[in-house]
């Protein structure tokens, strides 16, 4: 009897519980051009915008929280691009549809169309189940999104989102915009902890537009907020890819920064704007403690064929296509997509920890 309990207590003592994992995934600038929006319009007069993401629905399938940089607004008709964005509703829900979850809102067009485009833009949000963060209409939304609190499995991620400004635009009470001012993020960040998160993560609108590279005012910023305890930067608005870096601080804590995501999908044909990056983080918790147990990217392209007599636009998951080959219909976009992906992989030459994946991520 006694080596039969022995063996029970034994059997209990070895037992370990499944960690708890959650993968993140970060994709960049969601823009509404006039091109973009002339090739979602329907011969009914409606909107689509399924056809664009067809090709990268997988990729966003891949992972249980897909955030991107919402840089545009839903004001409603007349529908316009660049300078003041608003784009139809229906690149919403193609978005929601393809596989993304969240996205956020804080940027120098999210007040393109003043309060009631902002406003509309969160009703637009809300309407379609998106998690969102960085825009409020007043203060009891922004107590209510900011920071955000996703709970993936037993993991809890506390989202921010700012923005460096939107473009001299003054920001009507009592609408809120998150700026970059160091006292209001400290503040905010010592509101998360207070959730008691596994991971804090600041989405901000930064840098200077078509730069490579991160400039000081960046790097000054991720050491800021890096020392207030955020655990994973991601940032946006040069419109280009930049860098990126997982390393640890002298305390041994893990601290992932990638400066710019460049476009997910704009008109913009200029060199490197063309395309982006796409990074996947996997988390894992075990014992109480949560780590970062991968992280990668991919590179992603925009081909813009002319089909039917107008421009249409496919996001296209370029690593893996370079690997395992492009589709029969899309064999015409090869070269230009090679082209893109030898500049971009000679930016990404700079990452730390942060390797190029080029097999399609499995789905979740």
């Amino acid at each position: 009897m006694r080596q039969i309990a022995s063996l029970i207590i034994c059997s209990i003592l070895f037992l370990k519980v499944d960690a708890q994992q959650a993968s993140l995934l970060f994709f960049g600038d969601i823009m509404g051009h006039g091109g973009q929006i002339n090739s979602a319009l329907q011969p009914d007069g409606s909107y689509d915008y399924s056809s664009s993401l067809k090709y990268i629905e997988a990729t966003f399938r891949s992972a249980d929280i897909v955030v991107g940089n919402l840089e545009l607004t839903f004001a409603g008709p007349p529908y316009s691009g660049y300078p003041a964005f608003t784009s139809p509703d229906a690149l919403a829900s193609a978005l929601k549809e393809a596989g993304v979850n969240t996205l956020i809102t804080a940027n120098n067009h999210s007040y393109d169309k003043g309060q009631r485009g902002m406003e509309r833009t969160i009703d637009v949000l809300e309407n379609n189940w998106f998690v969102r963060t960085g825009t409020f209409k007043d203060s009891i939304d922004f107590k209510a999104n900011n920071p955000k609190i996703i709970d993936i499995s037993g993991i809890r991620i506390a989202l921010l989102n700012y923005t460096y400004g939107t473009n001299g635009i003054v920001v009507k009470s009592p609408n809120i915009v998150n700026h970059i001012v160091e006292k209001e993020m400290a503040e905010h960040i010592a509101t998360a902890k207070s959730y008691n998160p596994d991971k804090i993560i600041v989405c901000i609108h930064w840098g200077d537009e078509y730069q490579l590279t991160p400039n000081a005012r960046q790097k000054a910023s991720a050491d800021f907020l890096f020392n207030e305890g955020a655990d994973i930067i991601v940032g946006s608005h040069p419109h280009v890819p930049q860098p990126m870096h997982l390393s640890y601080n002298e305390e041994g804590k893990e601290q992932l920064v990638a400066y710019s995501l460049g476009n997910f999908v704009s008109n913009q044909r200029k060199d490197y704007t063309d395309g982006g990056l796409i990074l996947r983080i996997e988390l894992i918790k075990e014992d109480g403690q949560t780590r970062i147990a991968k992280a990668e990217h991919q590179l992603s392209w925009v081909y813009t064929p002319i089909e039917g007599g107008k421009k249409n636009y496919y996001i296209l998951p370029a690593s893996v296509y370079s690997s395992n080959g492009l589709p029969p219909q899309l064999a015409e976009a090869e070269v230009a997509m090679k082209s893109y992906l030898q500049k971009a992989r000679e930016i990404m030459k700079l990452n730390t920890n942060i390797p190029e994946l080029s097999e399609e991520w499995p789905l979740r």
